[in-house]
């Protein structure tokens, strides 16, 4: 497909008709290098970028949101709940916490049901609004944002990047670029310190950054996400959204005529032209877009939108916020580029008819699906037990005659309390007439089991020899009745086996 602009009718856009032509709809193109002057727009002819700064509703919200994920991703290992991390994965005694709540390895299945939900949120919102979370909460590019606030407060704009890049070296030019490898450097090793936080207790861990005494694994994973905070965010930027992010690729699977993307009004632009404010361009013949390229110098992936949605943009608005200043100059209507659907802008539609169209059968099916496994997820957690208990029979021996006219199996409990709370535990037996429960150290049916633990208790279950039971295997239920000082008491209870010998 050709990637050259449409060319409208000699006397101008119909516009009561949509025109034939349509945008190209997720090419998996380059960028158009249709002229060295747009070459020089996007890169130096070496491929790197070099995105002007702008101003605008969308750049405000895309700061907020580096503010506000910064802040969550930052402080939250530093949070404290009960006089422990609120947030800790402690893969080295194979427990998570999350605030009030202890997740165990046997925990792994709501792990897996938040991923499951991760993935349907991912679906409906691209589903409804395209890659809204690659322009504005996808780690890289907020990162990728920080680093550029860096370079530019640094070296300067566009044009000041590009002017220091083609200078040849000199002292300035090395005391600039060691300034803002620095300033990222600084910026990677804080969050590879932080990402290390959340898996080891954050507030001991700068003792141990300066006693040099943190473990093999903490370093390697400090090194490395710090490697690739740099690597990704200061120098790969775009090209991680260009070539690694699998997501891009298949967006198209998600998105349809009906999702609100990043579009350009080709019925109202085209065709384009450079004119003065003062021109009227229907006398030319000519759209709204003057053809100034600050839609691609703003880009901060290099596309140019007036060619169709590509699967290189990434949803952040940069364009329309620089459009819109242009529109506003040129005493033109705004949103030539706008969030919008491909329907809205062949079919003429307002923002509000294409509204109506979001709620399609699959965005409701999206909606469904996420309500409902959230819902379970929310009911499951709710409603789970924080006392564990599985009963493990002891295979040396099976059943033996005590004194007192007793016969006696040899249990071992295996308890968690997954609370923040010690609960004070009470055994009890039943399944067999005057059947007897008590721990095998000390003889007691009662005893604490301590907050975030686990426990292998020896128990004897003893029953009278003359009770009539015939030889062999007999079912029985042992429970554990738990009380704590701020949760009402509750019970758990597992089968086994008592064995009654010849």
């Amino acid at each position: 497909m050709s990637s050259e602009a449409p060319k409208a009718p000699e006397n101008g856009p119909d516009k009561n008709q949509a025109p034939a032509w349509q945008p190209p709809r997720l090419e998996q193109k380059e960028p158009s290098r249709a002229s060295p002057q747009l070459e020089k727009i996007l890169a130096d002819g070496h491929g790197k970028i070099y995105a002007r700064s702008v101003k605008g509703t969308f750049d405000r919200i895309r700061v907020l949101m580096v503010f506000l994920t910064q802040i969550i991703f930052y402080g939250l290992p530093w949070l404290q709940w009960n006089d422990r991390q609120a947030v800790l994965f402690d893969l080295g005694a194979r427990k998570f916490y999350l605030f009030g709540m202890v997740l165990w390895p046997q925990d792994v299945i709501y792990l897996a049901v938040l991923l499951i939900i991760s993935a349907y949120a991912l679906f409906l919102f691209t589903a409804i609004a395209g890659r809204l979370f690659c322009g504005y909460a996808c780690p890289q590019t907020v990162y990728t944002q920080i680093m550029m606030w860096i370079e530019r407060k640094v070296e300067g704009d566009r044009v000041a990047r590009i002017r220091l890049d083609e200078q040849p070296w000199n002292a300035k030019k090395i005391r600039v670029k060691f300034t803002k490898h620095s300033l990222w450097i600084l910026v990677a090793l804080w969050t590879g310190f932080t990402f290390i936080g959340y898996f080891a207790p954050i507030r001991e861990l700068p003792g141990h950054f300066m006693s040099l005494t943190l473990g093999p694994w903490q370093w390697f994973w400090f090194f490395l996400y710090s490697a690739a905070t740099l690597s990704f965010a200061g120098f790969l930027r775009e090209s991680i959204c260009r070539y690694a992010c699998p997501y891009a690729r298949f967006q198209s699977a998600m998105v349809d005529d009906d999702t609100f993307v990043v579009s350009y009004d080709y019925v109202r632009g085209e065709p384009r032209g450079a004119r003065s404010k003062k021109v009227d361009p229907a006398e030319k013949g000519l759209g709204s877009c003057i053809n100034c390229s600050l839609c691609v110098q703003v880009c901060p992936t290099g596309i140019d939108i007036r060619e169709g949605l590509q699967y290189m943009c990434i949803g952040c608005g940069a364009c329309v916020d620089v459009c819109n200043q242009v529109m506003e100059k040129m005493d033109y209507a705004p949103d030539l580029i706008r969030y919008t659907s491909g329907n809205a802008v062949s079919q003429g539609l307002t923002q509000q008819q294409a509204r109506k169209r979001v709620f399609r059968p699959r965005v409701l099916i999206y909606i469904a699906l996420l309500a409902v496994v959230t819902g379970l997820l929310a009911f499951s957690m709710l409603t789970r037990e924080t006392l564990k208990m599985n009963i493990i029979r002891d295979r040396g021996l099976l059943g033996r005659e005590v004194a007192g006219g007793l016969i006696e199996n040899v249990y071992r409990l295996q308890l968690a309390n997954t609370s923040e709370e010690s609960v004070t535990l009470q055994l009890s037996a039943d399944g067999i007439a005057n059947i007897q429960i008590k721990r095998a150290d000390n003889g007691s049916d009662t005893f604490v089991l301590p907050a975030a633990t686990t426990e292998q208790v020896p128990v004897v279950v003893q029953i009278p020899y003359d009770s009539g039971l015939s030889n062999g295997m007999h079912e029985i239920k042992i429970h554990a009745k738990a009380t704590s000082e701020s949760k009402r008491d509750s019970v758990t209870s597992d089968t086994s086996n008592f064995y009654i010998p010849k």
